[in-house]
């Protein structure tokens, strides 16, 4: 051991000579050094090794296109039965049924939604209203990119959908693309935290299992009115002002329904779902016909405001008013209205039931057991601990939103989400604790409004769909503002929703 350690032992070594007088008897405990560190290290051993599990599950996902739910799972049963004594039963009772219930509804409505042209339907009403004013299209493709996400889609999906067309506006009407790829990107996550979103659940559902206060609304709006700041700030930035004094005639755009298929590209795949699971392999092997499809498109028969679509989209405010309004279960009214949906037409359900986001649940699903099982364990508790007797609690929330931040430019943001506000309970709590409501709010926005680097599928997706430039140079500029806003992020949301409230 070393010189610190044997000085810290003999220090515990004094204290533990404790003196007791008990009726003028004076009773002398004593406890051997060698004894006391033992005891220490036994117990802090399996906390360390939990995390430091925990830490290779995101290197191995970063690293590797392997999903990280699959590896969360192998570590539950590992970790669980090896240093946890817990039982298989014991384990699986860590799942969140809940949320794995909100996920499944969610994104299956949203297929559907996608699958019978709501959405393209959508997506061309708001193209039109722009009506010649060029210096609108950037704020057009991020209020379309929001409105994705809020309903429902991942963010990556909504991306997925409208960075080709916001791209193709750039190119043709000489915006900066570096400006259009961010406008989309900053409101996809600007929509991404709504109480009926796919993150705005896995945040909701984390923060009801660790017990915290939750206020949906404040973490909602936090993330879209800091992402509009950040998206007004590069519209005047990279060239709006010059876009403002332009007007051309506007063509109607065609918007290619199969555009979502296309493959991303990066490390972050493996959390994607949109990207993987509509592909066009799945979307023929689930009975849909995707050349028919585009053909449609691309001749301009594909019908907009159909019976069937004006239902799903009554459907779709359905859902928000009823969680909003009457705090029903968001997974059970999802899969509801969905049904209806399946039952107007069930041959379409079968595409859906494809599309849904499987690798997205299994990867949050997993990360959530493997917090169960941290907690069943004390590591939670141990981290917050320790944390606390580093530095104080507005410092420890800084770490956090750093942590979250990196990983989450290079992994995924909803295995961040999972995984490290349960860890932030201990100083949360308390006297001298962080506000939890703006801790939780500043966490979501720091570890998501970093999804524009290029090793983020959102980054590659801007990237991928960009026209006429030069692609190692476009690559340079991402990396530069996603290393950016991973520095600076951070910094401003701790003092936004941690330190000025606090």
């Amino acid at each position: 051991m070393g010189r610190e350690t044997s000085i810290i032992d003999y220090d515990i070594y004094i204290m533990l000579h404790a003196v007791y007088n008990d009726g003028g008897r004076r009773i002398r405990v004593e406890a051997d050094p060698p004894t006391i560190m033992q005891e220490r290290e036994s117990r802090v051993t399996p906390h360390l090794i939990s995390i430091y599990a925990l830490v290779l599950m995101f290197i191995v996902a970063t690293i590797w296109p392997i999903n990280m739910g699959v590896l969360a799972f192998v570590g539950a049963f590992l970790v669980g039965t090896l240093l946890a004594a817990q039982t298989t039963k014991d384990i699986i009772a860590g799942f969140p049924g809940g949320l794995f219930l909100t996920l499944v509804g969610i994104t299956w409505l949203f297929a559907l939604a996608q699958n019978n042209g709501t959405i393209d339907w959508l997506v061309r009403m708001a193209v039109r209203a722009v009506k010649g004013r060029i210096g609108a299209i950037p704020w057009i493709m991020f209020g379309i990119s929001a409105l994705l996400t809020s309903v429902g889609a991942v963010s990556p999906g909504a991306v997925a959908i409208v960075a080709p067309i916001a791209l193709g506006f750039a190119f043709r009407y000489h915006i900066s693309p570096l400006l259009m790829g961010l406008m989309v990107v900053h409101g996809a996550q600007a929509g991404g935290f709504s109480p009926i979103s796919i993150y705005g659940g896995i945040t909701n559902g984390v923060v009801q299992e660790a017990g915290l206060p939750l206020s949906a609304m404040t973490t909602f709006a936090a993330s879209f009115f800091v992402n509009a700041a950040v998206a007004l700030i590069l519209f005047m930035v990279l060239g709006g002002r010059r876009l403002m004094s332009a007007r051309d005639a506007v063509e109607p755009v065609r918007v290619p329904h199969v555009e979502i298929a296309r493959a991303a590209t990066g490390p972050q795949i493996f959390g994607d779902s949109e990207a993987e699971a509509l592909s066009r392999r799945i979307s023929e092997e689930a009975g849909g016909d995707s050349n028919r499809l585009v053909a449609e498109v691309e001749e301009g028969n594909q019908p907009d405001g159909t019976p069937y679509q004006i239902f799903t989209l009554a459907g779709l405010v359905l859902l928000a008013v009823l969680v909003l309004a009457f705090n029903l279960d968001i997974g059970f009214v999802a899969l509801t209205i969905g049904l209806a949906l399946a039952l107007w037409n069930p041959t379409m359900q079968k595409r859906a039931m494809a599309q849904v986001a499987w690798p997205e649940i299994m990867l949050i699903t997993g990360v959530s057991t493997y917090v169960a099982v941290l907690d069943h364990m004390g590591t939670i508790d141990f981290v917050g601990e320790s944390v606390a007797g580093m530095a104080s609690p507005m410092l420890a929330a800084l770490m956090l939103f750093f942590i979250g931040a990196v990983v989450s430019a290079f992994a995924s943001s909803t295995a961040v989400l999972g995984s490290l506000i349960p860890l932030a309970v201990p100083f949360l709590q308390g006297e001298n604790s962080v506000g939890a409501i703006g801790f939780i709010a500043g966490m979501a926005v720091a570890s998501t409004i970093v999804d524009v680097s290029p090793f983020s599928t959102n980054g590659a997706l801007v990237l991928a769909n960009a026209h006429g430039v030069d692609r190692q140079a476009f690559f340079r500029k991402l990396l530069s503002y996603g290393a950016l806003v991973t520095v600076v992020a951070p910094v401003v949301l701790w003092l936004i929703f941690v330190v000025l409230p606090g």
